[in-house]
Protein backbone atom coordinates (compact mmCIF):
# COMPACT_ATOMS: atom_id res chain seq x y z
CA UNK A 1 0.00 0.00 0.00
CA UNK A 2 1.45 3.55 -1.27
CA UNK A 3 -0.02 6.61 -2.16
CA UNK A 4 0.61 10.37 -2.24
CA UNK A 5 -0.90 13.19 -0.12
CA UNK A 6 -0.69 17.07 0.49
CA UNK A 7 0.89 18.17 3.75
CA UNK A 8 -1.97 20.49 4.54
CA UNK A 9 -4.65 17.92 3.79
CA UNK A 10 -3.10 15.19 5.45
CA UNK A 11 -2.52 17.14 8.85
CA UNK A 12 -5.87 18.20 8.14
CA UNK A 13 -7.25 14.95 8.26
CA UNK A 14 -5.63 13.49 10.91
CA UNK A 15 -6.13 16.47 13.53
CA UNK A 16 -9.79 15.65 12.78
CA UNK A 17 -9.72 11.85 13.66
CA UNK A 18 -7.17 12.74 16.70
CA UNK A 19 -9.51 14.33 18.49
CA UNK A 20 -11.92 11.62 18.77
CA UNK A 21 -8.72 8.99 20.13
CA UNK A 22 -9.04 7.50 23.23
CA UNK A 23 -6.85 8.25 26.07
CA UNK A 24 -7.57 5.35 28.42
CA UNK A 25 -4.89 2.54 27.94
CA UNK A 26 -7.18 -0.48 28.54
CA UNK A 27 -8.03 -0.92 24.97
CA UNK A 28 -4.61 -0.01 22.83
CA UNK A 29 -6.75 -0.38 19.51
CA UNK A 30 -9.40 3.25 20.48
CA UNK A 31 -5.43 5.13 20.87
CA UNK A 32 -5.41 4.53 17.32
CA UNK A 33 -6.17 5.99 13.67
CA UNK A 34 -6.71 3.73 11.04
CA UNK A 35 -5.61 4.21 7.38
CA UNK A 36 -7.57 2.38 5.02
CA UNK A 37 -6.95 2.53 1.06
CA UNK A 38 -9.72 1.04 -0.93
CA UNK A 39 -11.33 1.06 -4.08
CA UNK A 40 -8.26 3.74 -4.73
CA UNK A 41 -10.17 6.05 -1.70
CA UNK A 42 -8.11 6.87 1.29
CA UNK A 43 -9.68 7.84 4.51
CA UNK A 44 -8.79 7.98 8.45
CA UNK A 45 -10.88 7.02 11.30
CA UNK A 46 -10.60 6.93 14.76
CA UNK A 47 -12.76 6.26 17.75
CA UNK A 48 -12.87 6.55 21.72
CA UNK A 49 -15.68 3.84 21.86
CA UNK A 50 -18.28 6.77 22.35
CA UNK A 51 -17.69 8.97 19.71
CA UNK A 52 -15.67 8.20 16.24
CA UNK A 53 -15.15 9.99 12.79
CA UNK A 54 -13.95 8.59 9.53
CA UNK A 55 -12.75 11.09 7.39
CA UNK A 56 -12.06 11.43 3.56
CA UNK A 57 -8.31 12.14 2.44
CA UNK A 58 -7.65 13.78 -1.15
CA UNK A 59 -5.04 11.79 -2.50
CA UNK A 60 -1.82 13.75 -4.73
CA UNK A 61 -1.63 10.56 -7.26
CA UNK A 62 -2.77 7.34 -8.42
CA UNK A 63 -2.20 5.05 -5.42
CA UNK A 64 -0.56 1.72 -5.51
CA UNK A 65 -2.26 -1.19 -4.11
CA UNK A 66 -4.67 -1.75 -0.89
CA UNK A 67 -5.25 -2.41 2.85
CA UNK A 68 -5.64 -0.99 6.16
CA UNK A 69 -2.94 0.03 9.09
CA UNK A 70 -3.67 1.50 12.78
CA UNK A 71 -1.23 3.85 13.36
CA UNK A 72 -0.64 5.53 16.93
CA UNK A 73 -3.03 8.59 17.65
CA UNK A 74 -0.98 10.56 19.26
CA UNK A 75 2.28 10.09 16.68
CA UNK A 76 0.48 10.16 14.02
CA UNK A 77 -1.34 14.27 13.76
CA UNK A 78 1.67 15.77 15.16
CA UNK A 79 3.94 14.04 12.39
CA UNK A 80 1.64 15.23 9.52
CA UNK A 81 1.50 18.86 11.28
CA UNK A 82 5.12 19.53 11.35
CA UNK A 83 6.28 17.81 8.19
CA UNK A 84 7.01 20.92 5.63
CA UNK A 85 4.66 21.84 2.62
CA UNK A 86 4.33 19.84 -0.40
CA UNK A 87 3.95 16.58 -0.99
CA UNK A 88 4.31 13.35 1.26
CA UNK A 89 4.57 9.98 0.46
CA UNK A 90 3.47 6.98 2.23
CA UNK A 91 4.04 3.58 2.40
CA UNK A 92 3.36 0.64 4.05
CA UNK A 93 6.54 -2.22 5.05
CA UNK A 94 4.72 -5.07 6.74
CA UNK A 95 7.98 -7.04 6.86
CA UNK A 96 9.10 -3.94 9.15
CA UNK A 97 5.87 -3.50 10.65
CA UNK A 98 5.81 0.08 10.12
CA UNK A 99 4.68 3.08 7.96
CA UNK A 100 7.52 4.82 6.02
CA UNK A 101 6.89 8.84 5.58
CA UNK A 102 8.90 10.82 3.54
CA UNK A 103 8.73 15.09 2.52
CA UNK A 104 11.69 16.03 1.49
CA UNK A 105 14.39 15.06 3.62
CA UNK A 106 12.55 13.83 6.30
CA UNK A 107 12.06 10.06 6.91
CA UNK A 108 9.79 9.20 9.30
CA UNK A 109 9.20 5.28 10.44
CA UNK A 110 5.88 4.76 12.65
CA UNK A 111 5.44 1.31 14.26
CA UNK A 112 1.79 -0.12 13.09
CA UNK A 113 -0.75 -1.38 15.79
CA UNK A 114 -2.96 -4.23 14.97
CA UNK A 115 -5.54 -3.18 12.90
CA UNK A 116 -7.68 -6.19 13.42
CA UNK A 117 -8.56 -5.04 17.20
CA UNK A 118 -10.03 -1.80 15.74
CA UNK A 119 -13.59 -1.51 15.99
CA UNK A 120 -16.76 -1.60 12.93
CA UNK A 121 -17.49 2.59 13.04
CA UNK A 122 -21.80 3.25 12.42
CA UNK A 123 -22.92 4.37 9.28
CA UNK A 124 -26.09 6.73 8.34
CA UNK A 125 -29.11 4.56 9.16
CA UNK A 126 -32.61 4.34 8.12
CA UNK A 127 -34.52 7.79 7.98
CA UNK A 128 -31.62 10.26 7.76
CA UNK A 129 -32.99 13.62 7.59
CA UNK A 130 -30.87 16.55 5.54
CA UNK A 131 -30.06 19.90 8.07
CA UNK A 132 -29.01 23.10 6.89
CA UNK A 133 -25.57 23.24 7.97
CA UNK A 134 -25.75 27.01 8.96
CA UNK A 135 -28.71 26.57 10.69
CA UNK A 136 -27.48 23.47 13.00
CA UNK A 137 -24.31 25.41 13.74
CA UNK A 138 -26.20 28.19 14.75
CA UNK A 139 -28.24 26.19 17.34
CA UNK A 140 -25.35 24.18 18.53
CA UNK A 141 -23.90 27.64 19.14
CA UNK A 142 -27.05 28.85 21.07
CA UNK A 143 -27.92 25.90 23.07
CA UNK A 144 -24.73 23.75 23.88
CA UNK A 145 -23.40 26.01 26.49
CA UNK A 146 -25.80 25.68 28.57
CA UNK A 147 -25.04 21.63 29.14
CA UNK A 148 -23.45 20.61 32.22
CA UNK A 149 -19.56 19.91 32.35
CA UNK A 150 -19.57 18.27 35.80
CA UNK A 151 -20.93 14.71 35.88
CA UNK A 152 -23.51 14.48 38.78
CA UNK A 153 -26.53 13.98 36.70
CA UNK A 154 -24.83 12.84 33.09
CA UNK A 155 -27.90 13.64 31.39
CA UNK A 156 -27.58 17.37 32.25
CA UNK A 157 -24.20 17.23 30.11
CA UNK A 158 -26.45 16.62 27.01
CA UNK A 159 -28.25 18.84 24.68
CA UNK A 160 -31.80 16.97 24.07
CA UNK A 161 -32.33 17.14 20.62
CA UNK A 162 -36.20 16.99 18.86
CA UNK A 163 -37.22 16.63 15.65
CA UNK A 164 -41.16 16.85 14.70
CA UNK A 165 -42.65 17.64 11.58
CA UNK A 166 -40.60 20.54 10.17
CA UNK A 167 -39.42 21.77 13.01
CA UNK A 168 -36.26 20.88 15.27
CA UNK A 169 -35.69 21.58 18.82
CA UNK A 170 -32.39 21.64 20.84
CA UNK A 171 -32.44 22.48 24.59
CA UNK A 172 -29.66 22.19 27.51
CA UNK A 173 -29.75 23.02 30.67
CA UNK A 174 -26.64 22.81 33.64
CA UNK A 175 -30.14 23.21 36.37
CA UNK A 176 -29.06 27.19 36.61
CA UNK A 177 -29.97 27.90 33.39
CA UNK A 178 -31.85 26.71 29.96
CA UNK A 179 -31.66 27.47 26.26
CA UNK A 180 -34.01 26.53 24.09
CA UNK A 181 -33.60 27.05 20.44
CA UNK A 182 -36.10 25.90 17.36
CA UNK A 183 -35.24 25.83 14.08
CA UNK A 184 -37.72 25.30 11.36
CA UNK A 185 -36.76 22.72 8.49
CA UNK A 186 -37.30 23.21 5.15
CA UNK A 187 -40.10 20.49 5.11
CA UNK A 188 -41.37 17.63 7.43
CA UNK A 189 -38.47 15.50 8.25
CA UNK A 190 -41.14 12.50 8.06
CA UNK A 191 -39.27 11.02 11.43
CA UNK A 192 -40.14 11.87 14.78
CA UNK A 193 -37.14 12.10 17.28
CA UNK A 194 -36.18 12.77 20.88
CA UNK A 195 -32.77 12.10 21.78
CA UNK A 196 -29.89 13.01 24.24
CA UNK A 197 -26.86 13.92 22.57
CA UNK A 198 -23.74 14.64 24.47
CA UNK A 199 -22.71 18.40 24.55
CA UNK A 200 -19.49 18.20 23.77
CA UNK A 201 -20.05 15.94 20.94
CA UNK A 202 -21.89 18.53 19.32
CA UNK A 203 -19.18 21.23 20.16
CA UNK A 204 -16.70 18.59 18.33
CA UNK A 205 -19.33 18.42 14.83
CA UNK A 206 -19.63 22.15 14.51
CA UNK A 207 -15.42 21.75 14.47
CA UNK A 208 -15.87 19.48 11.58
CA UNK A 209 -18.33 21.25 9.59
CA UNK A 210 -16.17 24.81 10.17
CA UNK A 211 -13.66 22.84 8.04
CA UNK A 212 -15.98 21.65 4.96
CA UNK A 213 -18.03 23.89 2.48
CA UNK A 214 -21.10 21.58 2.53
CA UNK A 215 -24.57 22.89 2.72
CA UNK A 216 -25.90 20.33 4.25
CA UNK A 217 -25.94 17.63 7.03
CA UNK A 218 -27.65 14.33 6.91
CA UNK A 219 -28.37 12.62 10.22
CA UNK A 220 -29.96 9.79 11.77
CA UNK A 221 -30.35 9.32 15.31
CA UNK A 222 -31.30 5.46 17.12
CA UNK A 223 -31.58 4.30 19.69
CA UNK A 224 -28.20 4.13 20.81
CA UNK A 225 -26.38 6.74 18.73
CA UNK A 226 -26.63 9.42 16.12
CA UNK A 227 -24.32 9.94 12.88
CA UNK A 228 -23.63 12.69 10.83
CA UNK A 229 -22.28 12.67 7.21
CA UNK A 230 -20.91 15.52 6.10
CA UNK A 231 -19.86 15.65 2.46
CA UNK A 232 -18.50 11.42 3.41
CA UNK A 233 -16.77 12.39 6.85
CA UNK A 234 -19.02 10.35 9.11
CA UNK A 235 -19.13 11.71 12.76
CA UNK A 236 -21.32 9.79 14.90
CA UNK A 237 -21.60 9.67 18.98
CA UNK A 238 -23.60 7.47 21.51
CA UNK A 239 -26.44 9.14 23.52
CA UNK A 240 -26.25 9.66 26.95
CA UNK A 241 -28.85 7.68 29.16
CA UNK A 242 -31.45 9.13 31.46
CA UNK A 243 -34.66 11.27 31.69
CA UNK A 244 -33.73 15.02 30.49
CA UNK A 245 -35.84 17.50 32.10
CA UNK A 246 -39.53 18.86 31.71
CA UNK A 247 -38.22 22.13 30.45
CA UNK A 248 -41.45 23.08 28.77
CA UNK A 249 -42.96 23.52 32.47
CA UNK A 250 -40.24 26.08 33.72
CA UNK A 251 -41.46 28.66 31.41
CA UNK A 252 -44.67 30.44 32.84
CA UNK A 253 -47.78 31.28 31.17
CA UNK A 254 -47.27 34.97 31.73
CA UNK A 255 -44.81 37.45 32.85
CA UNK A 256 -45.09 40.36 35.11
CA UNK A 257 -42.60 42.25 33.22
CA UNK A 258 -41.30 42.81 29.87
CA UNK A 259 -38.81 44.92 29.73
CA UNK A 260 -36.89 46.15 26.34
CA UNK A 261 -33.70 46.90 26.01
CA UNK A 262 -30.60 48.06 23.55
CA UNK A 263 -28.87 44.30 23.01
CA UNK A 264 -25.28 46.18 22.91
CA UNK A 265 -25.68 49.14 25.46
CA UNK A 266 -26.68 46.17 28.06
CA UNK A 267 -24.14 43.82 27.40
CA UNK A 268 -21.51 46.51 27.23
CA UNK A 269 -22.25 47.32 30.44
CA UNK A 270 -22.63 44.33 32.22
CA UNK A 271 -19.07 43.33 30.85
CA UNK A 272 -17.87 46.69 32.20
CA UNK A 273 -19.52 46.46 35.29
CA UNK A 274 -19.00 42.62 35.59
CA UNK A 275 -15.21 43.40 36.10
CA UNK A 276 -15.19 44.15 39.81
CA UNK A 277 -17.14 40.18 40.45
CA UNK A 278 -15.63 37.15 41.49
CA UNK A 279 -16.64 34.46 39.54
CA UNK A 280 -20.09 33.00 40.69
CA UNK A 281 -20.91 36.36 42.71
CA UNK A 282 -24.38 37.88 41.20
CA UNK A 283 -24.76 41.14 39.13
CA UNK A 284 -27.73 43.19 40.60
CA UNK A 285 -29.98 44.40 38.44
CA UNK A 286 -32.78 47.26 39.58
CA UNK A 287 -35.17 48.26 37.49
CA UNK A 288 -37.45 51.59 37.69
CA UNK A 289 -39.34 53.60 35.63
CA UNK A 290 -37.77 54.02 32.60
CA UNK A 291 -34.05 53.00 33.38
CA UNK A 292 -32.38 49.63 34.17
CA UNK A 293 -29.10 50.32 37.12
CA UNK A 294 -26.52 47.25 36.81
CA UNK A 295 -24.35 46.93 40.73
CA UNK A 296 -21.66 44.61 40.96
CA UNK A 297 -19.79 44.14 44.40
CA UNK A 298 -16.96 42.52 45.49
CA UNK A 299 -15.78 43.35 49.45
CA UNK A 300 -12.59 42.88 48.62
CA UNK A 301 -11.84 44.68 45.58
CA UNK A 302 -14.70 47.06 45.41
CA UNK A 303 -17.94 47.95 43.43
CA UNK A 304 -19.36 49.58 40.56
CA UNK A 305 -22.58 50.63 38.83
CA UNK A 306 -24.18 51.43 35.42
CA UNK A 307 -27.41 53.09 34.18
CA UNK A 308 -28.79 52.68 30.89
CA UNK A 309 -32.55 53.30 29.42
CA UNK A 310 -34.62 50.88 29.90
CA UNK A 311 -38.71 50.28 28.60
CA UNK A 312 -40.19 49.73 32.24
CA UNK A 313 -42.77 50.83 34.48
CA UNK A 314 -44.04 49.97 37.20
CA UNK A 315 -42.64 49.63 41.44
CA UNK A 316 -38.71 49.52 41.57
CA UNK A 317 -37.59 45.83 41.86
CA UNK A 318 -34.20 44.22 42.17
CA UNK A 319 -33.00 40.58 40.91
CA UNK A 320 -29.65 39.09 40.95
CA UNK A 321 -28.28 36.63 38.62
CA UNK A 322 -25.16 34.66 38.08
CA UNK A 323 -23.10 37.30 36.04
CA UNK A 324 -21.33 35.30 33.59
CA UNK A 325 -24.47 32.76 32.69
CA UNK A 326 -26.80 36.55 32.50
CA UNK A 327 -23.93 37.67 29.80
CA UNK A 328 -24.10 34.64 28.10
CA UNK A 329 -27.68 35.37 27.53
CA UNK A 330 -27.65 38.46 26.06
CA UNK A 331 -24.43 37.46 24.15
CA UNK A 332 -26.95 34.61 22.13
CA UNK A 333 -29.54 36.85 21.36
CA UNK A 334 -29.39 38.55 17.61
CA UNK A 335 -30.35 41.98 16.99
CA UNK A 336 -30.44 45.27 17.86
CA UNK A 337 -33.31 44.84 20.82
CA UNK A 338 -33.37 42.55 23.28
CA UNK A 339 -36.31 41.10 26.04
CA UNK A 340 -35.85 40.57 29.71
CA UNK A 341 -39.44 39.11 31.24
CA UNK A 342 -39.53 38.87 35.07
CA UNK A 343 -41.80 38.09 37.47
CA UNK A 344 -40.23 38.88 41.06
CA UNK A 345 -36.71 39.05 42.18
CA UNK A 346 -37.42 35.10 43.56
CA UNK A 347 -38.49 33.67 39.97
CA UNK A 348 -36.36 32.94 36.67
CA UNK A 349 -35.39 35.30 33.99
CA UNK A 350 -36.05 35.18 30.73
CA UNK A 351 -33.64 36.69 27.81
CA UNK A 352 -35.07 36.30 24.02
CA UNK A 353 -35.15 38.48 20.59
CA UNK A 354 -37.83 40.74 20.26
CA UNK A 355 -40.81 39.51 18.66
CA UNK A 356 -39.96 35.64 18.45
CA UNK A 357 -39.72 32.68 20.73
CA UNK A 358 -37.19 30.59 18.10
CA UNK A 359 -35.01 31.12 21.01
CA UNK A 360 -35.35 31.03 24.82
CA UNK A 361 -32.63 31.40 27.72
CA UNK A 362 -33.96 30.94 31.29
CA UNK A 363 -31.65 31.81 33.97
CA UNK A 364 -32.40 30.89 37.96
CA UNK A 365 -32.24 34.16 40.25
CA UNK A 366 -29.50 34.47 42.60
CA UNK A 367 -30.68 35.67 46.30
CA UNK A 368 -29.23 38.83 47.16
CA UNK A 369 -27.82 39.82 50.72
CA UNK A 370 -29.52 42.81 52.36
Amino acid sequence: MEFSVEQEELARATAAAGRSVSQARDNQALGGILVELSDGRLTVSATDGNRSIKVPVHLAGTPDGEGRVLLPGKILPDVANSLRPGTVEVAFRPSEKDVEIKSGTSVFHVRTMNADDFPPLPGLGDGAVSLDREALVETIDLVAGAASTGDMRPVLSAVQVTIQGDAMTMAATDSYRLAVKETKLPASAGVEVEANVPAESLKELVRILGGTESDQVKVSIGDREAVFDIDGTVFSTTMVEGQFPKYQQLFPESWEHDVRLSRDELLESVRRVGRMLDRGRPIKITLAPGELTLTAETPEVGDASETIPAGFEGEEMTVGFNHEYFKDGVEAVNGEEVMLKLISPLRPGLIQPIGSEDFRYLVMPLRLGD
